[in-house]
């Protein structure tokens, strides 16, 4: 996974652009009373305003909090892909209460309710986007991108 500055860069701008992008779809599918084809060109809108706002809270602030969560409950000597997911299931947890804010701020009737409303549709959705499509997604985008010479190593 991400070793270097640039490697870290790369991998949450994937990330966050393939998780904002399956939420937003989701979102204008609630919005609009299901989905149809115009609904992912819909979806597109957003992603200029929300793709940046994802990178630079996951980047600068969420990463560093998940992780120290996930050692919590998971130690270093654990099997590496539970500690992944341990750390995604964290970043999900913070992420999304506060992406369904900026949404709510930004493009829906701001007040509490409605932010515990797209909270509460948000979070089933967002777990499992990320636990079982977009995280694979990026992880296997990001190995594409960065091959590190593993045949070498046999």
């Amino acid at each position: 996974m991400p070793k270097t500055l640039l490697e870290k860069i790369v991998f949450t701008v994937v990330m966050a652009a393939i998780m904002v992008y399956g939420m937003i779809v989701y979102n204008v599918a609630l919005a609009t009373g299901g989905v149809t084809n115009a609904t992912f060109g819909m979806a597109l809108h957003e992603m200029p305003i929300m793709v940046p706002v994802a990178f630079v809270l996951e980047f600068f602030v969420v990463e560093k909090l998940a992780t120290a969560l996930a050692f919590t409950f998971i130690h270093p000597t654990d099997r590496p892909q539970f500690i992944t997911y341990a750390i995604s299931l964290m970043i999900v947890c913070i992420m999304c209460p506060v992406m369904s804010l900026v949404a709510t701020v930004l493009f829906k009737e701001s007040s509490f309710g409605t932010w515990v409303h797209t909270f509460g549709c948000n979070f089933p959705m967002a777990l499992c986007w990320q636990m079982f499509y977009c995280g694979l997604l990026s992880r296997f985008i990001f190995r594409a991108i960065f091959r590190r010479g593993e045949q070498n190593a046999r």
